[in-house]
């Protein structure tokens, strides 16, 4: 896959992105984050004690969509926090969103510092050029995919890839070490190795079908009424710098239904499940997988659900925020005000006190509020109104959002 070294992990991505993080910024102590990240990141930063310094993402208001970071506001963000021992962005999104991360490792290469891409949902990027670039060809130091997300390996199955000599190897390997199990599971393994061997054999040939399938897949439901299937005004300067054509994404809002609500009816009337949901979208991601029946299925479920959407209830709304309002002020470390002395207060006093949880809307597992972070009125408006159309928080002390844990 042209990794110089290539890793192993059956903790996840999870695991995987904290062992990159300890190796790349643990004796600097701060690090460069784009403030779209997985949750997974945020609890590198409480276990790791770094102290994040933030790169925001880039905000299309009119769709309510993050797209990565451009190399502008990565470029910005380093002239501002000069004294971090690396980067690390999120490529591609869970919504298959990517970032031009050849500019961006260019910049990074240029000060001396390493690039981290969390590339979980990467991991068949490298087998067909027709897909985004992958991150080991884009010039990045370090990126981690999951196997099981767009592969076809486990539940658990990682691999962190490396190159270059701005992170060492075997610190690295020490730094997995710390975080994995001394009692790793070997079907996961097999499974991650067996995908390769197939994936090195005959990926290009699976992607191609895949690819074909998609394409169809998307031609058939742009024809569905009222549905909306996004993908040219996801790519532009002021979008995403490439797009994973194997993610589907439709806005149903012209249904006058919520993607919570799509995404409940399928589950609920076809056994259909969607990759992701949100106030206004749903998403299906095709994989190798995928077959000419699995794509009726899923043409016919929302199919279905165009001629169920009248009968549904009215969505109840969303007070969604401007980018401005999710733009919130770190005021402590991650780590300092996550094991802060705390108190639980009424969500309706909670605005202008220091978060000492995260909450995050799941999927896709981009928090909101983070430990550390001074809460601000239109995010909690946004996470409250989210919660009553249906929005899952599974990580707060209250899933429900009538408290919320805070520095005391």
């Amino acid at each position: 896959m042209g990794a110089d070294h290539a890793f192993f992990s059956t903790c996840g991505s999870s695991l995987s992105v904290k062992s990159a993080m300890l190796a790349v910024a643990g004796r600097h102590g701060r690090i460069l984050v784009g403030r779209d990240v997985h949750k997974s990141v945020i609890s590198g930063l409480v276990l790791s004690g770094l102290q994040p310094a933030w790169v925001h993402p880039r905000y299309d208001a009119a769709l309510h969509f993050a797209h990565p970071p451009s190399p502008e506001s990565v470029e910005q963000a380093l002239d501002r926090e000069p004294d971090v021992g690396g980067v690390l962005i999120t490529s591609p999104t869970p919504y298959g969103t990517c970032a031009d991360i050849a500019a961006i490792a260019q910049l990074c290469h240029g000060r001396g510092l390493p690039l981290v891409v969390d590339e979980a949902w990467g991991a068949h990027l490298p087998f067909h050029e027709k897909l985004p670039t992958w991150a080991m060809d884009a010039g990045a130091d370090l990126c981690v995919v999951s196997i099981h997300k767009m592969g076809a390996g486990l539940e658990q199955g990682s691999v962190f890839h490396l190159q270059g000599d701005l992170v060492d190897p075997a610190h690295l390997r020490a730094c997995a070490d710390l975080l994995a199990t001394t009692s790793p599971n070997v079907l996961i393994y097999a499974a991650m190795d067996g995908w390769r061997r197939q994936m090195v054999q005959h990926g290009h040939h699976l992607l191609d079908d895949a690819l074909a399938l998609a394409g169809d897949v998307r031609q058939r439901l742009a024809e569905l009424p009222g549905l909306r299937v996004l993908h040219d005004e996801l790519i532009g300067a002021e979008a995403s710098h490439e797009l994973d054509p194997l993610k589907v994404i439709m806005d149903v809002s012209e249904l006058d239904i919520s993607g919570y609500q799509a995404a409940d009816w399928l589950r609920a009337e076809r056994a259909v499940d969607m990759g992701t949901s949100d106030h206004r979208r749903v998403e299906a991601q095709l994989t190798i997988g995928d077959d000419a029946g699995t794509a009726t299925l899923l043409v016919d479920a929302l199919g279905a659900l165009t001629k169920a959407a009248h009968d549904l209830p009215k969505p109840s709304p969303v007070e969604l925020p401007s980018p401005d309002d999710l733009e919130l002020d770190t005021v402590m470390l991650p780590r300092e005000a996550f094991f802060a002395r705390t108190e639980d207060v009424r969500a309706d006093d909670a605005a202008g006190r220091i978060c000492a949880e995260q909450v995050t809307p799941y999927p896709p597992g981009i928090p909101v509020l983070l430990p550390g972070e001074r809460i601000g009125q239109r995010a909690l408006d946004y996470l409250r109104s989210g919660v009553q159309a249906g929005m899952v928080l599974p990580d707060p002390t209250d899933p429900e959002l009538t408290t919320i844990r805070v520095v005391a």
